[in-house]
């Protein structure tokens, strides 16, 4: 087994996770297998309790060492066999205090596993003040000084930039840095995110980590990184646009969103259009913003109708519940693609309730534990009493109960899939039968039949009116998005029933994998169906 671990420098948000995934893709592309373990600083017992916005205090866990050790052996694919090599993103900056204890553990980690199976990318920032224009190497030279300084020597220097380092520059940082010119890798900025990994074979990172870690790569045609290096370019090509409404109640920082903003994007790509996110504070929609903020509300309600489809993801909290369920009546009404995840689900079951059912006071035991018609319900799957523990986590099997399903059908006409879950609340199983009767399904259910994954209505009263209480966005991928979001931006785009008649199928041009999920190397096909693997 091979490590390589990400570590960063000087600001966070400096991109660790881009290079880290640009590393294992261009690694994939080699026929290498490769996994991948995130490890965030800002952790606590139960960190998904906490707000977005907030920062949080840590938690390390005992014998990190042979924890990453044992989950870098994890098979993560179907056939079961053993990666070859795991990349590592530690979160946080160096010199920070949460992150201390993790360097520590990695500085002895390094000789635990070996000089030959170790090696260390530091990613740090090579600042260009518009005073001067000069691009400063200060900042880099101080990181690296602090990472030696508790025990770890990066082998290869990621430098950010907003333009291609200068070779006079790229020689003080070697100099200055102890290494040598070729281990110093510009990662200026690009027009899409997808060309990083193609930045960095371009300057030899493959190479090196061949030499580096001994790694056995065939000399071979890399297919998987020529159809990567065509999406990329159609990124850069793409006129038509979409716009979608997010309707949120932590838009004003939009990482609280990364992995529904992505799977957004993968999908967007996929149907060749550019991607125009609107992001409404949910609580702006409320009535009494009216009355408090009217321009506030005028301004957030002009977003949400001028958009070609809505999306209200998961949250907790009773805090803009009620503009979320005002959107979901309006996307509802007016026939607007929606696409509601977890707590979005949840709250179109309220919203159909309350219009549909005449019971005005339906409500998710969370925000009304009072209410008269609970059609959301505590069902904890486990340790009822303790908050982290009562939530339902992980990946879950959901079985559609019907074929006449538009989402079964996106996902390749299976009769199940396996998608991650993480909540505390679910649809109230016992009044199913009167949403049924108005044309509001539950096609997909646990193994069980006692907790609703998949809502749908009719095709005949809507075009796409989808909710999932799953989080399919955590398994979208850039040439294989997830259906639900796929369904939603194809509807979006007035594509849906073409895609549907064409039997779930991607035109030639928009071909890339149907593997890009795996740790394997991808395999050349004739063309791209959605479906889940």
């Amino acid at each position: 087994m091979k490590y390589i671990l990400v570590t960063g420098g000087v600001i966070s948000g400096i991109g660790k996770g881009i290079i880290a995934s640009s590393v294992g893709t261009i690694l994939k592309s080699c026929g290498l297998r490769v996994t991948a373990i995130k490890i965030d600083p800002y952790i606590n017992i139960d960190a998904g309790t906490f707000s977005p916005y907030e920062h949080v205090v840590p938690h390390i866990t005992d014998a990190i060492q042979e924890w990453v050790m044992r989950q870098a052996r994890v098979p993560v694919d179907d056939d079961g066999v053993e990666p070859q090599i795991c990349v590592i993103e530690l979160g946080g900056t160096v010199g920070d205090i949460e992150s201390m204890p993790f360097i520590e553990a990695f500085r002895q980690f390094q000789f635990k596993v070996k000089r030959e199976n170790f090696c260390n990318i530091h990613v740090s920032l090579v600042p260009q003040p518009s005073a001067t224009g000069e691009q400063k190497t200060k900042p880099t030279q101080n990181s690296v000084r602090e990472l030696r300084g508790l025990g770890l020597s990066p082998d290869l220097i990621m430098c950010r930039c907003s333009t291609p380092l200068e070779n006079s520059v790229k020689e003080k940082i070697s100099m200055f840095c102890h290494v040598e010119p070729e281990q110093v890798i510009c990662v200026a900025d690009v027009s899409s995110i997808y060309r990083v990994p193609l930045l960095l074979e371009d300057q030899g990172v493959v190479g090196y980590f061949c030499q580096r870690l001994d790694l056995p790569i065939e000399t071979r045609p890399r297919k998987m990184l020529t159809k990567w290096k065509e999406m990329s370019d159609r990124s850069d090509r793409l006129l038509e646009q979409c716009s979608i409404a997010l309707v949120g109640k932590y838009t004003k920082f939009t990482d609280s969103y990364a992995s529904v903003i992505k799977a957004l994007e993968h999908s967007a790509l996929a149907i060749n259009h550019k991607l125009e996110i609107k992001y409404i504070d949910s609580a702006d929609l409320e009535p009494n913003t009216l009355t408090e903020e009217p321009v506030k509300y005028h301004e957030a309600w002009q977003k949400l109708c001028s958009a070609d489809g809505i999306l209200v993801p998961g949250g907790f909290g009773v805090r803009g519940t009620e503009g979320k369920i005002q959107a979901i009546n309006w996307a509802r009404k007016q026939k607007k693609p929606f696409l509601g995840v977890c707590l979005g689900m949840q709250l179109a079951v309220c919203e159909f309730a309350r219009n549909m059912l005449g019971w005005e006071d339906a409500n998710s035991t969370e925000f009304d534990p009072e209410s008269k018609h609970p059609v959301v319900i505590d069902m904890p799957e486990h340790n009822p009493g303790q908050m982290g523990g009562t939530m339902r986590l992980g990946k879950r099997r959901t079985i559609f109960k019907t074929t006449n399903s538009i989402l079964r059908r996106l996902y390749g006409d299976v009769e199940y899939v396996d998608e991650r879950h993480r909540h505390r609340f679910e649809v109230n199983p016992e009044l199913k039968e009167h949403f049924e009767g108005k044309g509001f399904h539950f096609v997909g259910q646990d193994i069980e039949g006692e907790r609703m994954e998949i809502i749908e209505l009719d095709g005949k009263n809507h075009p796409y009116f989808v909710g999932v209480q799953y989080h399919p966005e955590f398994t979208s991928r850039p040439i294989k998005p997830s259906p639900p979001y796929f369904g939603l931006l194809l509807t979006s785009a007035g594509k849906l029933q073409s895609y549907l008649h064409k039997g779930c199928r991607l035109s030639p041009r928009d071909t890339y994998s149907d593997r890009s999920g795996s740790s394997t190397p991808d395999s050349e096909i004739a063309e791209c169906s959605i479906s889940q693997e």
